[in-house]
C-alpha cells in the first residue's frame, strides 16, 4: 500500500505522535532503515528507544526501536530487520516516503552514559540492528567528553549487512561540527561471521582469544578502565553477560551505575 492508498492515521492514539516517512533505505533483503519527521516536543537521550509502529485494524501495533539519529537531529531514524511473518516488520518493511507511522511520546532505555561508572574506554557492541542506538551515541558530544576512546563493534553475518559503514568510517570523522571530537577517539571494528572480511568471527570469540585487542592495539577488558554497552540478539547478550561477569564486571542501571549495561528491548518481529 502506498501513500496514496493508505488512509491517513490522524489522531491515531494519544500515546503516539503521527509522523511522516521521508526516506527509506533497503540495505539488504533482511535489513532496512528509514527516516521520518520528528515532533519538536519529543525528547530523548542518545541510546534510548521509543515504541514505533502502525495502526492495524484500528489499533496501534508497535514494537520497541532504538533511535539511530542524534538527539539534536530534526528527524528520527530507525534501523529494522524484515521478518516475513512478523506482525509489525512484515508491514513496516513496505513503507514509502509520504506514509505515516506512529512514534511513542516516551523515550526510555539503559544504554545511556549515566548508567555507567566513569571509565577510560567505552565499548559499544551491537549485532545486526543492535547497531542502532550506537549510531546515536557516536554523535553525542557528551560521550566524547566522558571517555578517552570509544570503540564501536558491529557483528553481522554478511558484509552487506554492515549498515552505515561508509558513514562511520568516512563521513562522521569529517563532520563539520563533530569531526574534531570523533576523529581522534572513535574506533570502528566491523566483523563478519559467514564470509571473508578483514575481521572475521563472533565478537565474543574474538574477546576470548584476545584477537580483538591485538587487532586494535588496546589492552584487554578490565573492570577498572573499560565500560561496555551491549545491544543485539538475546543469545549474544546472555553469552557476553556471562563472559563479562566472569571478568568481574557488574551490570549497571539508570538508578545504579555499573561497568556494563544491556538493552533488553530488541526487535525480532
Amino acid at each position: 500500500m502506498n501513500a496514496e492508498t493508505r488512509p491517513p492515521l490522524k489522531a491515531a492514539h494519544p500515546a503516539y505522535f503521527t509522523e511522516t516517512v521521508e526516506q527509506v533505505h533497503h540495505w539488504t533483503d533482511r535489513l532496512f532503515s528509514f527516516r521520518c519527521t520528528r515532533n519538536p516536543t519529543l525528547r530523548f537521550q542518545a541510546g534510548q528507544f521509543v515504541m514505533i509502529g502502525l495502526m492495524v485494524e484500528g489499533k496501534p501495533l508497535v514494537r520497541a526501536y532504538s533511535v539511530a539519529s542524534a538527539p539534536f537531529d530534526e528527524h528520527l531514524e530507525f534501523l529494522s530487520i524484515k521478518v516475513p511473518d512478523g506482525p509489525l516488520t512484515s508491514r513496516l518493511q513496505h513503507i514509502r516516503p509520504g506514509d505515516e507511522i506512529l512514534v511513542g511520546k516516551k523515550s526510555v532505555g539503559t544504554l545511556v552514559p549515566d548508567a555507567l561508572l566513569p571509565g577510560k574506554t567505552l565499548w559499544l557492541y551491537g549485532t545486526g540492528t543492535g547497531l542502532a542506538p550506537f549510531m546515536s551515541l557516536i554523535r553525542e558530544p557528551e560521550v566524547y567528553d566522558r571517555f578517552d576512546k570509544i570503540v564501536l563493534l558491529h557483528g553481522v553475518r554478511e558484509v552487506k549487512e554492515l549498515a552505515y559503514q561508509d558513514f562511520i568510517e568516512k563521513e562522521l570523522p569529517q563532520d563539520e561540527f563533530l569531526g574534531e571530537m570523533v576523529a581522534p577517539k572513535l574506533v570502528y571494528y566491523p566483523t563478519v561471521t559467514r564470509e571473508p572480511f578483514r575481521n572475521q568471527g563472533r565478537v565474543t570469540d574474538l574477546i576470548r582469544s584476545g584477537k580483538l585487542f591485538s587487532d586494535l592495539g588496546l589492552p584487554a577488558f578490565t573492570p577498572e578502565h573499560d565500560r561496555i554497552m551491549l545491544c543485539g540478539s538475546p543469545e549474544m547478550l546472555a553469552e557476553t553477560k556471562e563472559l563479562l561477569e566472569g571478568m568481574g564486571f557488574e551490570e549497571g542501571a539508570n538508578s545504579r551505575p555499573g561497568q556494563y549495561v544491556i538493552e533488553k528491548a530488541f526487535v525480532e518481529k
